[in-house]
């Protein structure tokens, strides 16, 4: 391989899915959560935001529900 490319000559096009691949979204967690999520993510070398990622697409294969019950 070549130690250099050039390639301002290119005539590249964009990704035309790279829409259907992610969704950029807005979403409030505690600190806690954060911090679990960053220490694991490097702990396994990866980003955490990809993990948190992972973690809800596995949620959503396998239709985890939330067993959850407001104590009053």
């Amino acid at each position: 391989m070549r130690d250099h490319y050039d390639f301002r000559k290119m005539k590249g096009e964009k990704n035309p899915y790279i829409k259907q691949l992610k969704q950029p979204i807005t979403i409030r967690l505690d600190k806690a959560t954060i911090e679990y999520f960053k220490a694991l993510a490097g702990e396994l070398g990866m980003p955490y935001q990809n993990l948190i990622n992972f973690y809800l697409r596995d949620c959503a294969l396998s239709q985890k529900k939330l067993n959850m019950k407001w104590v009053s």
